[in-house]
Formats: structure tokens, sequence, C-alpha cells
């Protein structure tokens, strides 16, 4: 596992340990049941506050990518299909957001822009 803080980011460290690690989790850099180093190791290898990353892992675990063994560790989670639809729609509904935004900043129909999701689809089947 491999987490970069960035400190000209306006992100907060917690908010950047969180996403690193969800984005791993998600791609499988990180593999289910994968022991995640320590609250307090990965918190001495960034140079960070020990509860800044414990923030990070708590949340983590709320939203359901991680699962605490007491007296063991902290692993990933089995991938949850339910879950990753959600976050794959959210990603889905962003784009298209940013796709309205454009073409009506081209004055483009929705029937243009549905054309060329259509071609688009055509061309990967």
């Amino acid at each position: 596992m491999v987490v970069y803080i960035d400190n000209k980011s306006g992100a907060p460290i917690y908010d950047q340990i969180y996403t690193q690690i969800k984005t791993q989790i998600i791609s499988g850099a990180i593999q289910a049941n994968e022991m995640l180093p320590s609250i307090r190791a990965l918190a001495k290898d960034l140079r960070i506050s020990f509860v800044t990353t414990k923030r990070a892992y708590d949340e983590l675990e709320k939203d359901g990518f991680l699962y605490t063994i007491q007296g063991k560790g902290c692993f990933v989670a089995p991938k949850n299909t339910e879950l990753l639809r959600e976050e794959n729609l959210k990603k889905i509904e962003d784009h298209i957001d940013a796709i309205v935004q454009l073409a009506a900043s081209c004055n483009l129909r929705s029937e243009d822009i549905l054309n060329m999701v259509r071609f688009s689809l055509e061309e990967r089947t």
C-alpha cells in the first residue's frame, strides 16, 4: 500500500489517506482480507498524527472498506458489489453532469448527446 501526503493540497490529510486507500481497494491494488499497516505505523511512516490516521481508518471502516479484528489489526473488507455499484453510479452521474454542462455551452440538443452516447456504445460491442 502506497500513500502520499500532499502538503500543498487543500484536502485534509485524513481525507487524502482515505481517498488513496479507498482507490487502491476499489482498483484491486489492495486485496480483500489483506492486512493494512497499523494506525501507529502508518502515522509514523507519514510523519503525521496518530489521530489523523485513525480518523481515515475509522471513515474507511464506517463506509465498509475495512474491518478491524481486536488485537490483530485492520483488514480490507471483501468487496461489497452493491457498494461498488453505487460508487460507479455516482461517477457516471458526475460525468453526465459534466457532459450536460459542456453540451449546453456548445448548444447541443439532447438528441445530439444521446446519438453520441449510442455511437460510443455501439463501438464497444
